[in-house]
């Protein structure tokens, strides 16, 4: 390929903006190696997961699955793609108050809403309703055992919030609650009520949309 045409060097002349989605793994991958050089790779990995969105929601092993992706290849992608989702997460939260469940969808659905397993995280926010931080508490079954209310007002506590909102996902796309969905509420509301750092909801996001706990929150 002249070099003028190369990903780094058009992504210079040109912006992020012009390049495709194969360039810009290509960016991230690196020249490869003579049995599998970057651009093979980068076709390889979207031909895997078909979209630049599934191919973000994978994790390391799932990456790595991938021929010609090893673990420091794998490292740099799921590290660009989660900077990318909090990103995402600041330039909707910088501003802009929560004033109910469907901003929580619109703020976290984008980065919940494929991930492959039940990530259970917590928005932090001020006395004006604007987020804090989003913090990751825990992956895999959402299981009250393994949802300590230490954990999850630890930062809280620390960051002086004025209220906290809880986010899981559901990997079927059906945002229903579940019996442990609503126990892990009202543990968490019973342990915010005893700190004075109330639980304002908690949103279930999925592909199919969300469901809100706020009725499970108690007086």
């Amino acid at each position: 390929m002249p070099q003028h045409d190369r990903p780094r060097e058009r992504l210079r002349r040109l912006g992020p903006e012009a390049l495709t989605d194969t360039d810009l793994l290509v960016l991230l991958i690196g020249s490869g190696t003579a049995r599998a050089p970057g651009p093979d790779i980068a076709s390889a990995l979207l031909a895997r997961f078909e979209t630049p969105l599934r191919l973000a929601a994978a994790d390391v092993a799932a990456l790595e699955s991938v021929s010609g992706v090893g673990c420091a290849t794998a490292g740099r992608l799921a590290a660009a793609f989660e900077l990318g989702r909090r990103a995402t997460v600041d330039l909707h939260s910088a501003d802009t108050p929560i004033r109910g469940a469907g901003d929580v969808f619109r703020l976290m659905g984008p980065v919940l809403w494929d991930r492959p397993q039940e990530e259970f995280h917590v928005l932090l926010l001020n006395s004006r309703h604007r987020v804090v931080r989003s913090v990751f508490v825990t992956r895999g079954i959402l299981d009250a055992s393994l949802v300590h209310p230490r954990e999850v007002f630890r930062l809280a506590v620390g960051e002086g919030a004025a209220g906290v909102i809880l986010v899981h996902n559901h990997p079927s796309g059906d945002p229903t609650p579940s019996e442990e969905d609503r126990l892990v509420t009202r543990q968490l509301a019973d342990a915010g009520r005893t700190l004075a750092i109330p639980v304002l909801d908690h949103v279930i996001v999925a592909r199919m949309g969300y469901s809100s706990l706020g009725s499970d929150l108690g007086p």
